[in-house]
């Protein structure tokens, strides 16, 4: 599983890198999510390009003749080289891929939980901290969360830091359930 995030990973990186210099990046994930789209919804589409009894050739004219008006010559060749590398199976991780990392112009989604609501300056002070921390743009959403009973916690896509005093209570507790059984 991991060596298959490693190639969606790069083959995405890799598109991106050659989109931006030709056709640029809205355009190319604006016509990735697209060919997603018509991907995912006509299923024959997909098997008629993971047929092996097709050439190359043919699933290339095929490419030409569906993806045409419109659409970049970039995608058309992304598409052509995940075939000839038979890797085109993992078109639609590649575009999940894309649209998670790129999908808001490089800035990466931050849920801010928090039991009470925060003053501005004080959730200025945390994105500026996370932005420095992750080295990233980030976007902010904001949920008021009273389980929490005080302090932050903040998820970023599979990192959670959590500043909440419920957690430190848990830690607590696990802490005294250790030294009572010693």
């Amino acid at each position: 599983m991991i060596k298959d995030k490693v190639v969606v990973s790069r083959y995405a990186e890799a598109f991106l890198s050659f989109a931006r210099a030709n056709c640029g990046i809205d355009k190319a994930l604006e016509d990735l999510v697209i060919v997603k789209n018509i991907i995912r919804d006509n299923s024959g589409f997909k098997q008629l390009l993971d047929n092996p009894e097709i050439s190359y050739t043919e699933k290339c004219a095929i490419i030409d003749l569906v993806i045409k008006d419109g659409f970049s010559d970039e995608l058309r060749n992304f598409l052509k080289l995940l075939l000839e590398k038979k890797r085109f199976n993992i078109f639609l991780d590649v575009a999940e891929y894309l649209r998670a990392k790129y999908g808001h112009h490089g800035q990466v989604d931050v849920l801010l939980r928090t039991a009470f609501p925060l003053e501005l300056d004080l959730i200025q002070r945390i994105e500026s901290a996370l932005e420095k921390k992750f080295k990233q743009s980030l976007r902010f959403y904001i949920d008021l969360d009273g389980d929490l009973l005080g302090g932050v916690q903040v998820v970023i896509g599979n990192t959670i830091i959590d500043g909440s005093v419920k957690k430190r209570l848990e830690e607590l507790r696990d802490k005294l359930t250790i030294v009572r059984m010693a």
